[in-house]
């Protein structure tokens, strides 16, 4: 590990090449935070990355243990430490009812989504819990909250994710890393590409606004969970999803 000399907060953000994941890495670079991104596809899309310039960006498959292990020890030679997590990284799936889904496609959504975040966490944490100060973030969604018809292993692995986010945050409560979950509802992304029509106009149809998320919406979230203002909440999951969630 190279000696760390830049006095900023350094986050590491998952699937932050596109979509959601961009969104929070632009927004915490623009904070003044060092910014390290960790996606399956490493290369900004041209003309995404014209107001933001990511300090590292590294090739990885966040449900390969292997691979997330090896970005952790690439990040820290090239910036020295880690202090925020932010665990983007997903896939939605095939739009379909559950006994139509096969083995390969339920384990590849739990893999990347659920999994992913476990071997992420489980890299990283250490290194937090020895600095003695973290923040770590983990994009759940409304489908793991009230779970989503025909999206089961979506809706199954973000559960996961809220659960994993409350036991992790009560195992280290002490030690000046706190572990958060946020809730979105459906956001104008690339994700929606995987999405048929139907679902995204049901989804939109349960959103009182009455419109989709914004990203830069759940990015300004994502900057004050993961801001030192946010000192005394962990194992929480703040809600994202335009009134439709109350609870």
């Amino acid at each position: 590990m190279s000696e760390r000399t830049d006095t900023r907060r350094i986050a590491v953000v998952t699937g932050g090449t596109r979509g959601i994941g961009q969104a929070i890495a632009r927004r915490l670079a623009h904070d003044g935070l060092g910014v390290v991104v960790w996606d399956l596809d490493p290369v900004v899309p041209a003309g995404d990355n014209q107001d933001w310039k990511a300090d590292h960006i590294q090739a990885v498959d966040v449900a390969d243990p292997i691979s997330v292990e090896r970005a952790m020890t690439q990040t820290l030679e090239v910036v020295g430490g880690v202090d925020i997590l932010v665990n983007n990284a997903g896939i939605n799936g095939p739009v379909k009812p559950l006994w139509e889904y096969s083995s390969e496609e339920w384990g590849r959504v739990i893999d990347v989504n659920l999994t992913g975040v476990f071997n992420t966490c489980r890299a990283v944490v250490p290194h937090l819990v020895d600095r003695g100060w973290g923040r770590i973030v983990n994009i759940a969604s409304i489908a793991g909250k009230e779970g989503v018809q025909n999206i089961t292993p979506y809706s199954a692995s973000k559960a996961g994710v809220i659960g994993l986010t409350k036991a992790l945050a009560k195992e280290i409560i002490t030690t000046g890393v706190t572990v958060n979950a946020v809730a979105p509802v459906m956001a104008a992304t690339d994700l929606l590409d995987q999405m048929t029509e139907e679902h995204i106009a049901a989804s939109k149809g349960k959103i009182p606004m009455q419109r989709l998320l914004e990203v830069s919406e759940l990015a300004a979230l994502v900057a004050w969970i993961t801001s030192e203002e946010c000192s005394f909440t962990s194992g929480f999951t703040f809600d994202a999803s335009g009134g439709r969630a109350t609870y």
